[in-house]
């Protein structure tokens, strides 16, 4: 069992919060930007990203439109998949 304890740092988090209030980010982006921020540590074990999540991340990182925001938002989420 990996017991890795990577989570989302500060400059991703803010990334991922703007492609969440971005009204014309698609569900991908969302979902990556979303699973990306559930994993920001807040008092409690980091969470990991499920493969839904990873899925869309993935899709968001080889889409030529995502922004820097949302690349950003779809590699931390990316990176936390065991």
């Amino acid at each position: 069992m990996d017991n890795s304890k990577k989570q989302t740092g500060e400059e991703a988090a803010s990334s991922a919060s703007k492609v969440l209030r971005d009204e014309s980010a698609s569900r991908e982006e969302r979902s990556a930007a979303g699973s990306a921020l559930s994993q920001r540590e807040h008092g409690r074990a980091s969470r990991e990203t499920g493969e839904t999540a990873a899925s869309r991340a993935s899709q968001v990182l080889r889409d030529d439109h995502a922004s820097r925001e949302e690349k950003s938002a779809a590699g931390s989420a990316l990176a936390q998949k065991k």
